[in-house]
Parts: C-alpha cells; structure tokens; sequence
C-alpha cells in the first residue's frame, strides 16, 4: 500500500486560538500527531474575529497576501497570516479578509450578521487552495474539517483537478455535530462556480441549503469520511455509505490519528 506522506487539514477551528470544542481539540492535536508519524503537513484555518493576534502572535505574510478573488464581480483581497504552536512545532496558516473574518465570531453562523456565510464559505476554500498553490506544496491528502471546508472538496475535483499542487490529491471529510440553524443564500451555487464547475456539479438544494445539504455537497465530492462523536446524523453516514465511500467512525476515544493515517493511506492508494 502507497503511505500518504503530505496531509493538508483545512480546519475550521484550532485551539489555543479559539476555545476548547471536539472539533478545535481535534484540529489542533490531529496534525501534531499526524506529523510525529513523520509525515509532512499544512495547516489551515480562517481568522475569526475573536481572535486574537497580539496574544497568539500572527503576524502577516507579505508574499503569500494580495490576491483579490473575485465572488459575485466583487474583488476580496486574500490576506494570509501565519502563527506556530511550538509545543507542536507546528505552523497554522490563517485566511483572512476585512470583509468575511474580522468582524465574525467562529461560533456565528447564520443568523444576524452573517447573511453572507455562503461568500465566506467561498471565500475560505478558494483562500485555502491558492495560497497551497503559491507555497508549490503538493498534498496527498487533503482533510476538511467543520462547514466553512465544505466546499474544498468540489473545488478539488472541478476547478483544481489539472493544478500541479492538487492533480493526485484525495479528499477525507470529518462529520461534526457542529450543525447550524438555519439556511444560505439560494443563489450559492451561482456564487461557486469556477472554471471547470457547472450548476449540474452542485447537487444542492437551492431552496434548503443546510447544514445537511453543505455536508452531502462535501461527501460527493470526497474519497474517505470521519464521523466524530454519536451524534452525528445517520442520514449523512448513510449518504456516504451509499455512495461506496469508506466511513470511519471515531467515538472521542484515543486512537484517531491512527484510525486517520490508516484512512489517508487507502484513499492514496485507490
């Protein structure tokens, strides 16, 4: 079997920078143990606005930033900045834009004030994507994390499949019970499409995009699942199973990494 030896995890929260949760411990202690494997890794997250960057030391990374990305004919300017966790000897890319993150809270979404989760969404996987592009870093697999990665995978396997950084790269997608209430914008499909992507590629309901609806988008376009905890719904384990993807479920116990590792090394190598 092929070892996958350069993982990319696209988080949507790493603690110490935002609270303890599943899915910030996971994002923070996953790629440290990932790594003392001794595989390569990246990571990245958004910089909510609840964070804070004189504590954590961020600090911006000039060669990596400036990028405009355009969503709905509006320019975005990318900015990226970087802080390490030295206990993990580990780096954490940040996305970040005026407009998207900082006035946003991780723990907003939908609701007042972010009407607008579906152009952040967009905004945090082409951000992600990119500035992968401009570091010439070519991962084997990519793992997404929480809802604002639920549109890494589409972009992967549409817009990006002929970049050099992403040609062989597969995608694993962990399932939270992270859910949010309420909907997006219908017009999100729209809003996504890149070179490469049509509508018929977004499977969406475009009258009821929920959480449920933003997972199943992630699922098919993804090689290997990861359930974390019980209460993630049946539904979206049932989606995956029926579309022959491997589902592996992870009760909070220990053992994920390995339980990861062992997934990044079957999707390499199908």
């Amino acid at each position: 079997m092929s070892k996958a030896s350069k993982i990319l995890f696209i988080s949507q929260e790493i603690t110490p920078y935002l609270p303890q949760s599943e899915m910030s411990t996971i994002g923070r202690e996953l790629p440290q143990k990932i790594q003392e494997t001794g595989r390569e890794i990246r990571t990245f997250m958004p910089k909510w606005g609840n964070i804070n960057e004189r504590r954590n030391q961020l600090h911006e990374v000039i060669r990596l930033s400036g990028m405009n990305i355009i969503i709905d004919d509006t320019d975005h300017t990318l900015v990226i900045k970087v802080a390490s966790i030295q206990a993990a000897r580990m780096q954490v890319y940040f996305i970040d834009n005026d407009d998207y993150f900082q006035q946003v809270a991780s723990t907003a979404v939908c609701g007042d004030g972010c009407e607008d989760n579906d152009e952040r969404t967009i905004f945090f996987a082409r951000g992600a994507l990119e500035t992968v592009k401009k570091l010439r870093w070519c991962p084997d697999v990519i793992h997404c994390q929480g809802w604002i990665s639920s549109l890494v995978p589409l972009y992967i396997k549409k817009a990006y499949n002929d970049e050099p950084s992403f040609r062989n790269s597969k995608i694993v997608y962990s399932l939270f019970d992270n859910r949010f209430e309420g909907k997006l914008p219908g017009n999100l499909a729209e809003k996504a499409l890149l070179r490469g992507i049509d509508i018929a590629d977004i499977g969406i309901d475009k009258d009821n995009i929920t959480y449920d609806e933003l997972a199943k988008l992630a699922i098919d376009y993804s090689d290997g699942v990861i359930a974390h905890g019980s209460n993630v719904g049946q539904g979206l384990l049932d989606y995956a199973s029926g579309r022959g993807i491997p589902v592996v479920r992870h009760d909070g116990g220990e053992g994920l990494a390995e339980q990861c590792a062992a997934l990044y090394d079957t999707v390499f190598d199908k």
